[in-house]
């Protein structure tokens, strides 16, 4: 008995040898993400699946509020990869910095402009207002987009307020601070099951538009090519479990999300994302999606009229994956 006491101890401290021999070989990289919304669940799904580690990376992901101070934490390299909306790594390259989109994201939105307690047509909008996260920002785009489609004129038939997160939008929306906002999912469930209203879901009425994405710099893309090219496969391998796994991309959102959730809403969620439009399976940037963005820019800004697409994006660590028939397989016998 006491021999295989020994036994059992001798193997156990050689197993923990060699997990901590795995860990002092992985590549160290602080990652960072825009918000809590489930467009950063690839990000979440690596690190909670192991998918970083297995890519050799290990990553610390950082919760970063504000699209300016996001963007400053990329380009000083303090965060050298980050999950924000194509819109602020597009208006920093105009700006003059040389951000970069290296893997697409979601290309579409979960948004849905949400009205207040007893606002349940477009009409009721006149004269109020509108929460956003800021001005030129992912949400302010979508409320642009949706109040155009329902007929009526931004700025004109209401005005903006920038009101700050999700959270902070339905806060607001609650307490009829304004009159509509722009909410993505799960919140946006979360304000229909309060009893507010659908006034225009975004997804639905085809809006193609670069939205979150994976963004670094094109001297840290040059300079650590080889941590880049392991995070866009992480990033894939991410999409690949998300459209293959519920249970694991349900548990993860309520993890991130609190577990204050409804399951029915988290699948809701869940649901919403397995598409093509939205969360593309090869993950390449959307250069029609940042076409988007440089037309809702170009309305105030020359430089946004006249940049191309394909400055703001670098594709080939997608593209390798993809010529190599990495991606084809992941998918065999997947509808």
């Amino acid at each position: 008995m006491k021999f295989r006491a020994i036994v059992v101890i001798l193997s156990l401290l050689l197993q923990l040898s060699i997990s901590a021999s795995v860990l002092a070989q992985l590549i160290k990289v602080n990652v960072g993400y825009s918000g809590i919304s489930g467009d950063h669940l690839p990000s979440w799904m690596d690190k909670e699946t192991g998918i970083f580690e297995k890519n050799g990376l290990d990553v610390q992901l950082i919760y970063v509020t504000g699209g300016t101070t996001t963007i400053m934490a990329l380009v000083s390299r303090d965060l050298p990869i980050i999950e924000l909306s194509g819109s602020t790594v597009i208006n920093s390259g105009l700006g003059g910095s040389d951000a970069i989109i290296v893997a697409g994201g979601f290309t579409s939105l979960s948004y849905a402009l949400m009205g207040a307690p007893g606002i349940t047509v477009p009409a009721q909008l006149r004269g109020g207002s509108v929460a956003v996260s800021r001005l030129g920002g992912a949400a302010h785009f979508t409320a642009r987009f949706a109040l155009e489609k329902i007929g009526l004129t931004p700025g004109k038939d209401v005005t903006f307020l920038q009101i700050g997160t999700t959270t902070d939008r339905l806060v607001a929306l609650q307490t009829g601070r304004v009159q509509a906002a722009p909410l993505d999912a799960p919140v946006r469930f979360v304000a229909q099951q309060r009893g507010m209203s659908v006034l225009a879901d975004v997804a639905k009425l085809g809006l193609v538009i670069q939205h979150t994405c994976v963004a670094t710099t094109r001297r840290y893309a040059k300079d650590q090519a080889d941590i880049v090219r392991r995070y866009v496969k992480s990033q894939v391998e991410a999409v690949h479990k998300i459209y293959t796994d519920r249970e694991t991309s349900i548990k993860v959102l309520s993890k991130y999300h609190g577990h204050g959730i409804d399951r029915d809403i988290l699948e809701k969620t869940w649901e919403g994302f397995l598409s093509e439009v939205t969360l593309p399976r090869k993950q390449y940037p959307s250069l029609e999606g940042i076409k988007t963005v440089l037309a809702l820019l170009g309305e105030t800004d020359a430089k946004a009229r006249a940049a191309k697409p394909e400055t703001f994006a670098d594709s080939r660590f997608i593209r390798e994956l993809d010529q190599s028939g990495y991606i084809d397989n992941l998918y065999k016998g997947i509808k």
